[in-house]
């Protein structure tokens, strides 16, 4: 009995630890600005200053129709990680671009791993130094676990264009 409270206890300090790790908050000490660290998700993008980039972003945009349809059609087969920083202009335009193209394709949004620098490329909670991150957002696309593509910084044509390049060739 008491090896079985003491596993009880062992599993909800993981499961606070955890939780303490998600949406987690950091404060720039040169700066004073408030920014996301570590694994965080759209709901974590809704809130504070990110938040009203997210939310404008995401309520503009527009993917063409005709390449959502053709994503739709294999897009469950591919998980994608995100690696941005809630401080950087070109995160704050591509992110919510991003979830709102996954949105219009009926992707299970849950499956996306999206990891939150500082102005470093540092997670500091997340070792991120296997995903060679140069320059935020980077948006990766796995087949199988086995990275297929990405889309750095900015698109090329527009991000749902981009992204269908990546996915058609398997």
């Amino acid at each position: 009995m008491k090896q079985k409270a003491i596993l009880i206890i062992i599993i909800l300090m993981a499961g606070v630890q955890l939780k303490a790790q998600f949406n987690s908050t950091v404060v720039n000490p040169d700066t004073k600005e408030k920014m996301l660290i570590g694994y965080c998700d759209m709901q974590g993008l809704q809130k504070d200053n990110y938040g009203i980039y997210f939310d404008s972003q995401y309520d503009v945009y527009k993917p063409s129709e005709k390449v959502i349809d053709d994503l739709k059609e294999k897009i469950d087969e591919f998980e994608f990680t995100i690696v941005m920083g809630t401080w950087c202009g070109d995160s704050q335009k591509e992110v919510p671009r991003f979830f709102k193209i996954l949105k219009e394709a009926d992707y299970n949004q849950k499956r996306v791993k999206v990891i939150a620098v500082d102005r470093q490329k540092q997670a500091i909670v997340v070792d991120i130094t296997d995903l060679k991150i140069e320059k935020i957002p980077t948006f990766i696309v796995y087949k199988n676990d086995v990275e297929i593509g990405r889309i750095v910084e900015t698109p090329k044509k527009s991000l749902e264009a981009d992204l269908w390049k990546i996915i058609k060739k398997k």
